[in-house]
């Protein structure tokens, strides 16, 4: 008797459907700090958002911008990031990094990202 066994590495992931109802109060309990550099990486930027993708939108069309600390100095690359699932959390989280030296916020940085390559938030992701 031959049994055939599918390898788990080569079944595809089915994808899941949330109602909306129920997507929406998954994301509201995602809150991100996050630092943002220039495309020379001279300057970092930390904020805070509920929804990572359309903040790093509204960074880049911001780009330039002088009416924004982000934007006068064209932070719109995001090199770092961590999830909370307490608003007040993250909140705090943010002042902290923002207390930080630069070069602690480097060590920050390079403790998950070496390199300081520039992340890419996908919609789906």
């Amino acid at each position: 008797m031959n049994v055939i066994q599918e390898d788990p590495c080569q079944i595809a992931p089915k994808k899941v459907v949330l109602p909306q109802s129920l997507f929406r109060a998954l994301r509201d309990l995602n809150y991100f700090v996050y630092i943002t550099t220039n495309p020379n990486k001279t300057v970092l930027y930390t904020g805070v958002t509920n929804d990572l993708y359309r903040r790093m939108n509204e960074h880049f069309a911001n780009k330039g911008k002088k009416e924004t600390f982000a934007g006068r100095y064209y932070c719109y690359q995001l090199i770092y990031f961590e999830r909370h699932t307490d608003i007040n959390n993250a909140i705090e989280r943010e002042k902290e990094i923002k207390d930080l030296s630069r070069e602690l916020k480097l060590q920050l940085i390079k403790s998950v990202n070496p390199k300081m390559n520039f992340l890419k938030i996908t919609e789906d992701w």
